[in-house]
């Protein structure tokens, strides 16, 4: 539907625009649902007013865009507050994707417990990916935290006998490390029981899981890509501080 209609861009649409202070009403939001439905041809998750220049934020196929309340054009890309500097949109997809963390199925997750294992996260990572080796790498500075690290080989048929062979070696956390960190390629079997990886794929796929490292946190935030170790700490301090 939005996919067809709105491809996605590279070039981001920055409106560094200051807020208004107009209210939503339900109404306003109901005939803006009902006109960008009519266009795109399909459901709208999410209509709210965006707080800038009258603009509304629609939410629809894992993507934000914005229009005015006539509908007069759809806007695809980033909103920055023009005060703050803050990106808008990031803050706001964040919020739209995130999950409950207790829904994870943890068990089918290569678990890493440092420290006293206080601050948990979990990633969805292919073990052919250049920034999951970054991401490995740099998370293995931290303490006190668990790691659930779901295998999710979506890049080629050898992320998959990859992710099978680390599965199925005694201890899975190290044999991941070996390859991520040190380089170190699985030499073990693939022919246990690897349901889990397949399992994974499948939860990976539900959440809307397009790339890889996608990263969530206890509160169930997420963040697509390799961010830097400073950001990861300072987002489990949050969680960690509620």
């Amino acid at each position: 539907m939005l996919k067809k209609l709105l491809p996605r861009t590279t070039g981001a649409l920055a409106l560094a625009l200051a807020a208004t202070l107009s209210l939503p009403t339900a109404a306003d939001e109901a005939s803006v649902r009902k006109a960008v439905e009519a266009k795109l041809g399909g459901k709208v998750d999410s209509v709210v007013k965006a707080g800038y220049l009258g603009l509304y934020e629609i939410y629809a196929d894992g993507q934000i865009l914005y229009t005015d309340d006539k509908v007069s054009a759809l806007m695809i890309g980033t909103l920055i507050d023009g005060k703050t500097m803050k990106n808008v949109t990031s803050e706001r997809m964040q919020k739209l994707t995130a999950i409950k963390f207790s829904d994870l199925p943890l068990e089918l997750a290569v678990k890493q417990v440092r420290g006293d294992g206080k601050r948990v996260f979990a990633t969805f990572e292919d073990p052919n990916c250049g920034y999951c080796k970054k991401l490995a790498k740099d998370i293995a500075k931290l303490d006190n935290v668990t790691i659930y690290t779901f295998l999710y080989p979506i890049l080629s048929p050898d992320s998959l006998e990859k992710s099978k062979q680390i599965w199925c070696a005694s201890d899975k956390a190290k044999a991941w490390n070996d390859w991520m960190v040190d380089g170190k390629t699985p030499g073990g079997k693939s022919d246990c029981d690897t349901t889990a990886v397949q399992k994974t794929v499948e939860t990976g796929r539900k959440l809307a899981i397009n790339g890889t490292p996608t990263i969530f946190f206890a509160d169930g935030e997420r963040i697509p890509g390799a961010v830097p170790v400073a950001k990861i700490e300072q987002k489990l301090a949050q969680t960690a501080a509620r």
